[in-house]
């Protein structure tokens, strides 16, 4: 046997296989074991392509874009694992972790470059194998806990069942050979009995004028020892290491197999599940059942359409050729809006939007579920830091715990978390300040155009948890203060010039016009002054026709406030000098003007009440009636009391009475006031 030292080669590029294994031989032994799960040409290209040493835009020249792509990822993965890899060709607990996290967030943007890699590793066990040579410890559990565990997850048994023979061979290769042995013993007398029950079976079939297909099942080392260890059986107790597969046409016909089975010997008690009517957490689906015949025999039966046999083997890779695109090119676009779950399936290609959608997210969800459960096997006792939420098409996005909304919108694009206004999770609407949970999927309501708020980076409002978010915000009100902060001086300059026999009626001037019709500063009049910025206080937010007055801020233009603002007020009594007049146009009191043609303007409500499980539900279904729009909600409660801070969008303060007046009728509200 090869001495593992002197066998053992860190690998620090893609073409440097563990064990000395040659790199042509490598890369043959992967592209024949994706071209066994029916992958598509893009990744096959890839994996023909796994030995190459070009860079990205040489790779793209010679073997195309997508397939370029795919094994610049798988680089990037391969080489994550050499710097993390310990010198017994393991990996520590904080390479593990960091592996399952980088393996995730690799899913996330396609999982065929994920697939690549299991191929990958499972070529090197084949290759360790073949060559006799000893596997270091920590590497086969390694195997066993994550790549294994991961095929599994996808589904993809060929995969799962081959990597965890030949790793426990490799671990404990004498009960290996004891349980290999022992089938031996009794290969004979197995496979004629095997060819009597299957004939059987096909003779049964026939008489009920049911078309299937009867295969004796191989039963795998390592589960036959895992069944022994987690039911403490000895070999000769084992039911299914006699064990049988009838492939159907649907599932009546399962269920009618089932019944002949059942019927011609004796059903075991206890040993009988439904898989098809409650599938595994993979998507497995397949009905089990254990027998006896006249010699007390026993034997397991599965039956499972031909559907859900290619499924069982394939995992996911099974709808890949039926369903090209549903799974790939998963990049959430930085324009991510509401949307529906039709428009995002149809955008994928597929043939049946609906089911390629659920289907694409309980695959996500999976994958996040197994990165737990492989990190509750390697007994790890420190705390993972991060989340896992899933964008609407299926991206899987790491967070800080603790992380928001707006996070999650930063973190996908800036621009986006620039106009984020609201979102979804899980198909509900939330505050932006919800803390998400691990496996959630996010959905962001943003505005064609717009900013961020300051309220987001003020320490105590707890809107962000990523620091990089945090300077995304940071960054734009900086680049807001640097091409508004010369525009003050032209304020004070003009309220200098002017004299009291100008009249306001005629040197009053539109300082900032927006074309949209919802518009954050308004059409506001400031005596005197041309061009200069504008911004409606958010601390009071004014609405027409509330009397107004402006304060010139230093850096950002004009700050328009209610007259009757505390804040205001304050200003007022520390710098009078900075106080200018200011007034709405004409354009935003005409009561002449249609409903179209008038501005929006956001309002602040805080609503008080018994907190109560219907209480929101309420709200909303008065503000939908009115046709209110709601930009923003804030909840929280103590004692049994709910305080609801709602931002909604108005034409005028007329409508924002009546909108006061009609959430003061809902049921346990004990008080509406405008902030």
């Amino acid at each position: 046997m090869a001495n593992t030292s002197s066998k053992l080669v860190k690998a620090t590029s893609i073409i440097d296989a563990w064990y000395g294994e040659p790199a042509e031989i490598h890369a043959a032994g992967v592209l024949q074991i994706l071209q066994s799960l029916n992958l598509d040409e893009a990744t096959l290209i890839a994996a023909k392509n796994i030995a190459r040493t070009h860079g990205k835009e040489a790779l793209i020249k010679l073997i195309g874009e997508e397939p370029a792509k795919l094994l610049i990822s798988y680089r990037g993965l391969r080489q994550a694992q050499a710097k993390l890899v310990r010198d017994d060709g393991g990996l520590s607990v904080v390479g593990q972790e960091e592996m399952l996290r980088k393996m995730l967030l690799a899913f996330g943007d396609d999982l065929r470059v994920v697939l690549i890699y299991l191929a990958s590793r499972l070529q090197t066990l084949r290759w360790v194998a073949q060559e006799k040579m000893a596997m270091p410890a920590a590497w086969g559990q390694e195997i066993l806990n994550i790549d294994a565990s991961l095929a599994n997850r996808l589904g993809i048994w060929q995969m799962k069942w081959e990597m965890e023979d030949l790793a426990f061979r490799a671990l404990s290769p004498e009960t290996y050979r004891e349980i290999a042995d022992m089938l031996d013993a009794k290969r004979i007398e197995r496979q004629s009995f095997i060819d009597q029950i299957v004939a059987q079976l096909k003779a049964e079939l026939n008489s009920a004028h049911i078309k299937g297909e009867v295969i004796g099942r191989p039963k795998h080392i390592y589960s036959i020892w895992k069944k022994m260890q987690g039911k403490s059986l000895d070999f000769a107790n084992l039911y299914d290491v006699r064990a049988f597969r009838v492939l159907v046409a649907d599932v009546k016909a399962c269920y009618a197999v089932l019944g002949i089975v059942h019927n011609v010997w004796q059903p075991v008690p206890r040993e009988f599940d439904d898989y098809i009517a409650r599938p595994k957490l993979n998507g497995y689906q397949s009905l089990h059942t254990v027998v006896m015949n006249e010699e007390s025999n026993a034997f397991e039966v599965q039956v499972r359409t031909q559907e859900m046999h290619q499924q069982a083997e394939f995992g996911l890779a099974a709808h890949w050729r039926y369903k090209e695109g549903a799974y790939v090119g998963m990049a959430t676009p930085p324009n991510l809006v509401k949307t529906n779950k039709s428009n995002v399936a149809h955008q994928a290609g597929t043939h049946s939007p609906e089911v390629a959608y659920e289907r694409q997210i309980a695959w996500a969800r999976q994958l996040i579920s197994w990165k737990d459960d492989a990190w509750e096997q390697l007994k790890h006792h420190e705390i993972d830091d991060h989340i896992y939420v899933l964008t609407p098409l299926g991206k899987v996005i790491s967070l800080e715990k603790g992380s928001t909304p707006i996070d999650f919108a930063y973190a996908v694009h800036t621009k986006l978390g620039h106009r984020c206004r609201g979102a979804r999770v899980d198909g509900a609407m939330v505050p932006l300040g919800t803390s998400l949970q691990n496996g959630q999927t996010v959905e962001i309501i943003a505005v064609k155009d717009g900013g961020p708020s300051r309220d987001w980076i003020s320490p105590d409002k707890h809107y962000l948890q990523s620091q990089r978010a945090r300077q995304r915000v940071r960054a734009w009100f900086n680049a807001l203060d640097d091409e508004e902060g010369g525009q003050a001086a032209k304020v004070v300059e003009a309220k200098s010039e002017m004299t009291p026999e100008i009249k306001p009626a005629t040197t009053e001037i539109i300082l900032r016009s927006s074309s949209r019709k919802s518009a954050q500063s308004g059409d506001v009049l400031v005596v005197g002054v041309d061009s200069l910025l504008t911004q409606l206080a958010r601390c009071c937010r004014p609405v027409p026709p509330d009397a107004i007055a402006g304060f010139v801020t230093q850096g950002r233009g004009i700050s328009i406030h209610r007259r009757s603002c505390k804040t205001f007020r304050g200003l007022l009594d520390r710098a009078p000098e900075r106080v200018i007049q200011t007034a709405w146009t004409s354009t935003t009191t005409k009561s002449t003007l249609s409903d179209d043609q008038k501005r929006v303007f956001p309002a602040d409500l805080v609503v008080t009440g018994l907190d109560r499980p219907e209480l929101m539900r309420e709200l909303f279904e008065i503000l939908t009636r009115q046709g209110v729009h709601v930009v923003d909600l804030r909840k929280s409660a103590k004692k049994g009391l709910a305080q609801i801070l709602l931002t909604i969008e108005v034409r005028d303060s007329e409508v924002l009475r009546l909108v006061q007046n009609s959430l003061e009728e809902v049921k346990g509200v004990t008080q509406v006031r405008r902030r």
